[in-house]
């Protein structure tokens, strides 16, 4: 089981995510670098690092919101996480050439393809043919379960099918994200994560949204989840930092 911890971007700062209110997200404040500035993603980036953070997975709000991507800070976090810690990036790609211009920035291992950007499940299909399905997750984005997606056909599918669909467009590894959990501490949903993952198997299945302790991060891990997104948790202490360590890369 991976414990990959999470930085939300926005407006070029790291933010501490809650309910999926984007624009409500203020400045984060994180016991693993007590002696950065509100809102330093660098400095949280190298205490990830530090900490024994194999992947940090990166979240540019501005590009998912239609803004300007923030290729400039992502590059500066992946500098200060530093060659052994590779980052995960999400940031409204939805294309192969923007999944390739972001694996081009030097520390960036893997794109995520998200339900809320994704045009159809084609372009996911295209994208995971241009860079590779390794170098791909697809994002399955709820909220309070529900999907969240432009597109009328997907927006029907639940979110077992929605993960099969993935899989069966490219994607090696699929993210059960609901968004209205982030930053709440309410814990995911076990009975779906359970249904996926036996739905995509042998592709991996990761969750996000809501994980409160290491328990719950255990539960997930006998329900053959492979891997779990955290940052408040990180944040304020509920979780350690030496957990990071301690739940890495399979060897």
């Amino acid at each position: 089981m991976r414990l990959i911890p999470v930085l939300d971007l926005r407006g070029g700062v790291a933010v501490h995510a809650r309910g999926g209110a984007r624009a409500r997200y203020a400045p984060v404040v994180s016991r693993l670098a007590p002696g950065a500035r509100r809102g330093d993603a660098a400095a949280i980036a190298a205490a990830y690092a530090a900490s024994g953070a194999g992947s940090i997975y990166v979240a540019d709000l501005d590009a998912i919101e239609g803004r300007e991507p923030q290729e400039s800070l992502v590059a500066a976090c992946c500098a200060a996480a530093g060659p052994a810690t590779r980052v995960w990036i999400d940031a409204g790609i939805a294309t192969p050439d923007a999944a390739a211009r972001w694996l081009g920035v030097r520390g960036v291992e893997r794109v995520i393809v998200g339900l809320e950007t994704l045009s159809d499940m084609g372009a996911l299909v295209d994208t995971a043919r241009a860079v590779g399905p390794g170098r791909v997750v697809f994002s399955v984005d709820l909220r309070d379960g529900v999907p969240d997606a432009r597109d009328d056909v997907l927006r029907r599918l639940s979110p077992v099918e929605l993960a099969r669909a993935g899989v069966r467009a490219g994607a090696a590894s699929v993210l059960q994200l609901d968004l209205a959990r982030v930053g709440s501490g309410a814990g995911v949903d076990e009975a779906l994560a359970r249904e996926i993952a036996m739905g995509v198997a042998p592709a991996e299945l990761l969750v996000g949204g809501g994980i409160a302790d290491l328990g719950a991060v255990h539960r997930l891990s006998a329900l053959g989840v492979a891997g779990v997104l955290v940052a408040s948790a990180l944040h304020d202490g509920r979780i350690g930092a030496d957990a990071l360590a301690q739940h890495g890369p399979p060897a």
